[in-house]
Order: structure tokens, then C-alpha cells, then sequence
């Protein structure tokens, strides 16, 4: 439980982190899929630069032909980290809509009016009884309707008001809804450690380690050790042997 409360804490936290990251320059030094995927994000934020120059270069075009038009230069978009931020926000909203379905009680109905033609009352007290009890439960069933703590199908849906929803439910917070069964709880963790291992990934805030499919000349096993802003580094747990993205540094 803790660990699902840690992943959507990290979402949450980390989602304007994403928002600045999306329209910053690619930054190289990511884990990728080993060295060679290194050298691969390499020529890749090549290919970007290129693609950002052309687009730039139409840009400042379409400014000669039409002198009227007026605003900064597009900002290059890192879309792998649109790409992550889509997919992070569709899951945890997903989750969310079928976890409120679930365990949020529909809200508290509003009084009826009485049909006073047929059911008259007999006293003017018995009259304002009446009504003062029907103002009291209109109120109460109108602030059971817009409480900020019910999960909404419309309006504001993103990835860290879900993730909070989601760690409301899972820390049994207050609120219109019962508490989670087991199951519940375990889809929330398995969506919630998904969600947090992309941000993660996409920022390179998590450290990783990955054994490549390619064994060394010796033999050995390569684990690429990488994440959280370092230069990915290999290790040959066989012969010893240290690469980096420039070759052998140690034998």
C-alpha cells in the first residue's frame, strides 16, 4: 500500500515537472536500451534539431509573406514526453471513472414538494416546520452534490487530480465514498506503478538497470547501470570490464 501511496504522490508531484520538460530542448543522457540505444538518442536529437530548424525555418517564411502577423518563435516540443503525459492521464483517469462507479454513492436526493391541494397542513407552525426541513435538506443535498471530494465524469480530469482521488481512496480519506476492497486496491497500485515508472522515465529521475541481450567477448553478462541524470556506464560481470558512450574506460 505504501508503495502505491509513494507512485501517485510522484505523479502528482512531478506533473509540472513534465509540463516544463515537454517544451524544453532534449536533454541527452537518458538510460535508453543500453549504450547503443545511447548513441541512438543521440542521432535522434539530431534528426529533432533538424526537424525543429526546417519547421523554424517555414515559420520565419510564412512571417516574410504576411508582415501582419505578430508572436514568438514556436518553441520546439519534446513529444515523447506528450506522448507519456497522454498516456499517464488517460490511464489514471480511466481508473478513476471505474473506481468511482464503484465505491461513490450517488448523491443524497433533494426533498420533494408536498401537495399541500390534497395534503393541506392544518397549522401555520406545522407549515414552517415543513418548510425550514425541506431548506435544511436541499441544502445538505446540494452540498453532498458539488462536494469537492466526489469524483466528476466532466470538468476537471487530469493525471494529478486522478492520482490524488486515487490516493484519497487508497488512504481511506473522508469522503462520498465506501472503502476499497482488496481488488480495487490492487488495480489502483498496478495503474499507479505504471503511470509513475513513465514520468520517471521520461524525466530521468529514477536510477535503472538493465542486462543487455548481447554477452561480452568473454563470456559475461553487460549490465548498463544508468537514470537519474548519469551518463549511462557498462559492466561485464565476467571479465570486469567498464564501457561508457566513448568505449573501454576500465579492463
Amino acid at each position: 500500500m505504501t508503495t502505491t501511496v509513494t507512485h501517485l504522490r510522484t505523479i502528482a508531484l512531478h506533473w509540472t515537472d513534465l509540463h516544463e520538460a515537454a517544451g524544453q530542448p532534449t536533454t541527452i543522457g537518458a538510460f535508453g536500451l543500453g549504450l547503443r540505444g545511447y548513441l541512438a538518442r543521440l542521432d535522434q536529437a539530431d534528426a529533432e534539431q533538424l526537424e525543429y530548424e526546417r519547421h523554424q525555418a517555414a515559420h520565419l517564411r510564412s512571417l516574410e509573406r504576411d508582415p501582419i502577423q505578430l508572436g514568438d518563435r514556436p518553441v520546439p516540443v519534446r513529444l515523447h514526453i506528450l506522448d507519456t503525459m497522454r498516456a499517464v492521464e488517460a490511464a489514471l483517469v480511466a481508473c478513476a471513472d471505474d473506481i468511482a462507479h464503484h465505491v461513490q454513492r450517488a448523491p443524497i436526493a433533494g426533498p420533494t414538494a408536498r401537495r399541500t391541494a390534497t395534503h393541506p397542513y392544518l397549522t401555520q407552525r406545522e407549515a414552517d416546520i415543513a418548510a425550514a426541513d425541506r431548506a435544511r435538506r436541499a441544502k445538505l443535498a446540494h452540498a453532498d452534490l458539488v462536494d469537492p471530494r466526489r469524483w466528476r465524469y466532466t470538468g476537471r480530469r487530469t493525471a494529478p487530480y486522478a492520482a490524488l482521488w486515487l490516493l484519497a481512496r487508497i488512504e481511506r480519506a473522508p469522503g462520498p465514498c465506501r472503502r476499497l476492497t482488496e481488488d480495487e486496491a490492487r488495480r489502483i497500485g498496478t495503474v499507479a506503478a505504471g503511470a509513475a515508472e513513465r514520468v520517471e522515465r521520461a524525466l530521468d529521475i529514477a536510477a535503472q538497470r538493465r542486462t543487455l541481450a548481447q554477452p561480452c567477448v568473454c563470456g559475461g553478462e553487460i549490465d548498463v547501470h544508468g537514470g537519474e541524470g548519469r551518463l549511462p556506464l557498462a559492466h561485464c560481470t565476467g571479465c570486469g570490464r567498464v564501457w561508457s558512450e566513448g568505449g573501454v574506460i576500465a579492463a
